[in-house]
This record gives C-alpha cells, structure tokens and sequence, in this order.
C-alpha cells in the first residue's frame, strides 16, 4: 500500500507537466496562392509534394476562406481572429497624398509614415495571437510578410522585420536561408519555453524568380513563360515547406507541435502580361478569397479531408483553445477542432476593400464589397461608393466553381434573404 503510493506520487507530478505543457505552434502561410495550385487540391501539373503530405496528416479543409483577397487586412485578420473592419486595417496603405504620384504617395513621406503608424496602432488595440500566447509562457519568431513596422508591435518576442512596407529583412526567409526559424527554435528549446513560428515568406508571390531547375520543369508545359515561372514558385515555397517540417520532425517535435497552413489571398497569373488576372487577388471572387486550411496535430485532430466550411478568422480561437487559452468576445471565429461546431456552421461572410485607405479610421469608407457564402450559394453585394458600377452578383458554387453565371436576376427571393443575413452580420 505505501509502496503503490510513493509510486504514484513519483508519477504525479510528470504526468501535471506533461499536461500543462501547451502545444508548439507554426503557421505557414503562403502569398498570392490560387486554392486549386496544390497537388492534394487536384491541379495537374504543378508538383506540391510536401503540402500534400501535410494535407494527408492533417484536419484538411478544402472549402477554408480568407475574410479578404488583400495581403495586409488578410493577414491582420489571420493574427487577430477578427474581421477587417473590426480590427480596421482594411488596406495595404495609407490613402494617397493628394497630387502626389501614386508610387510616391504608397512608398514614403511623412503622411505615408503617419498613416501606417495608424495602422500598427490599430492592430495592437485589436490584440493579437503572439501577445496572448505570452500569458502561457511563449516566445513567437516574426519571419516573412509583416507591414506593421517593427515586429514587436505584434506582440512577437523575436522577429525579422524591422519597419519596412512588405517586410524589408524578414523577406529573406524562404527565399534565402531558413536559418533563422531553426536558430528560434533551438533557443526555444533551450530555455524550455514553447513557441510560436510565424512563417509567412513572400512566395508564390512575385517576383516570380524561381530557381533554373524548378522553371526547367514546367516551362514546356505551361501555356506561356509567365505561368511557368508561377508554377514553379509555388514548387519552391513547397519545398521550403517540407525543410521547415522536417526540421520539427526530426528534432522530436512532431507529437507536440501544430502546424497550421492558409494562405493570405489568391493568385491567377495572367499569362500575356504575369499580373494577377482579374478575378483573382483584390477581387470579390472565390479566386481571390479560397485557401485550404490545415491543422495537423498527431495524436490530437485526426487527418480527414473535410469540405465544411472554414475561415482565417477561425484560427486564432483555435490556437487559443489549444494552447489552454480562451478566445476574447471580439474573436467572431470557431474552434476548428470543435466537430460540431463546424458541422453547424453553414454560412461565412467577408469583406474586401480599396488598395489604399480612403479613411484609416473608417472602415466603411475603404469598402468595396461585402460577400456572404451559405451552403455553395455566394452572394456579392458592391458598396456603390466605390464600387457604382457593379451589381448583385449571386452564384452557384457547386455548379459554377469559377462563378461565370450570375444568377440574382432569377433568383430574387434568394438574393433578398442572403442580402438580410448579410446586412444582419455586418451593415455599413
């Protein structure tokens, strides 16, 4: 009897450890990345190697959503689980000097300075995923894509960016070296804290600058030079995505750590000209707004392909609840890992807005659309201040994945009814 119960008292306090220990966490997160340019996701050509063995160990969902097609408001959403005119940085920059050129009112002057000091501000009142992560101990590492000047303003304890507009030293990641991320994580490791890794290269993203042997691949096979060089970005970034994954697995992590993938916004090129095509980033359609989002936790969420719906505003409660955390009451989104809550989820709403703020206080003033998807059908609906032009736009997402027929002049009940639970969600 004694001995059983110096046993147990052995036994006790390893097992309270190991249960308070909260999850590692990275976030992979692509740039300029179209839904369908995955092996898993069924395109044809473009090899994804690493990413479809993600999908296969993970929760995958191949109808996930970000709230907007725009790089800067997608990703503040991605770190603060809050819709764009919520967390109100709806654009990429600040509005343009007046009679200024368009580059130079983006780029610099003291407006553009003070402008994107508004725009840092906004997120740090919105609160964000690193910072809370702190109250269980975390150090977070910013690599990649950051607008909102030095990294710490996002709460990260380590970071890259300094200031720049895209991201200026963060950029390098991917690209140039993975370093940095395996340097984080040893001192991580070290002081035997968990961490946080926000990997968020530039790519797909352009410039389209693949390595010669990747454009080799599928130069011959792409309708024009400008899509080989797309198609072989998104080969790169997968395979930087299988370096970043093995490091954890090899290194003893895999069992304790999440890994989480999205995308910020979509990417169609344009084969005459490489641009973005036009239903695709900045746009209102499915090409600008669908990514895969995937969680994989072994021995926690078990790998399924699931087509319910899932969105970037559902992340950060995600990770909360998994790190022993509670979402804030301003986090609209669901735990993920939650089946019946995503099984009654039905319907996700977004948002997309103007390239530079027309307000940087008023998220109204910037938008351009609102847009509801319930069940497969999609409602659009234009802000005709900035958008006086367009109409109601109303498709079936099962039937028409590309939205080419609209269909709200037939279908005036439907379009009423959407249009009240959209106004209902969020009514400028």
């Amino acid at each position: 009897m004694i001995r059983r119960l110096l046993l147990s008292l052995l036994v006790l306090p390893l097992f309270v450890s190991a249960a308070d220990t909260p999850p590692n966490i990275v976030m992979i997160i692509s740039d300029d990345h179209l839904w369908s340019d995955y092996g898993f996701m069924g395109h044809q050509t473009i090899q994804t190697p690493n990413l479809d063995k993600l999908a296969s160990e993970s929760l995958a969902f191949r109808r996930g959503y970000v709230t907007s097609s725009l790089c800067c408001p997608s990703l503040a959403t991605i770190i603060t689980g809050q819709y764009p005119h919520q967390h109100k940085v709806t654009s990429n920059d600040p509005p343009l000097v007046p009679g200024a050129g368009k580059k130079k009112g983006q780029a610099k002057g003291p407006e553009f300075e003070a402008g994107r000091e508004v725009m840092s501000k906004h997120l740090e009142e919105a609160g964000t995923l690193p910072t809370m992560l702190k109250q269980k101990g975390y150090l977070s590492l910013q690599t990649g894509k950051w607008w909102q000047k030095h990294y710490s303003r996002g709460g990260f304890t380590h970071g890259m960016t300094e200031g720049g507009r895209h991201g200026d030293k963060g950029l390098d990641i991917g690209r140039k070296t993975m370093q940095p991320i395996y340097d984080f994580i040893g001192e991580a490791k070290h002081q035997q804290k968990p961490f946080f890794v926000w990997y968020a290269p530039m790519m797909p993203h352009d410039p389209h600058t693949p390595p010669q042997r990747l454009l080799d691949k599928y130069k011959d096979k792409a309708p024009s030079i400008h899509v080989a060089k797309y198609w072989a970005m998104v080969d790169w970034f997968d395979e930087t995505c299988g370096e970043l994954v093995k490091h954890i697995d090899d290194n003893g992590m895999k069992e304790n750590t999440i890994i989480v993938y999205v995308t910020d916004n979509g990417w169609i090129t344009n084969p005459q000209t490489g641009r973005y095509a036009d239903k695709s980033k900045q746009s209102q359609y499915d090409g600008g707004l669908r990514t895969p989002i995937m969680i994989r936790w072994p021995g926690k969420v078990t790998p399924n392909m699931s087509d319910e719906l899932a969105q970037s505003i559902d992340l950060a409660p995600t990770l909360l609840k998994a790190a022993g955390l509670e979402p804030t009451k301003a986090m609209p989104g669901i735990n993920l890992l939650d089946d019946a809550a995503v099984n009654a989820r039905k319907t996700i709403y977004g948002e997309c807005f103007t390239h530079n703020f027309v307000d940087l206080n008023v998220p109204a003033a910037s938008l351009r659309w609102r847009w509801i998807v319930d069940g497969h059908d999609k409602l659009i609906v234009p802000n005709k201040a900035n958008q006086p032009d367009d109409v109601v736009e109303l498709y079936d997402l099962k039937a028409d994945p590309t939205e080419e027929k609209n269909l709200a002049a037939d279908n005036a009940g439907k379009v009423k009814a959407l249009s009240a639970k959209l106004d209902a969600w969020w009514k400028p």
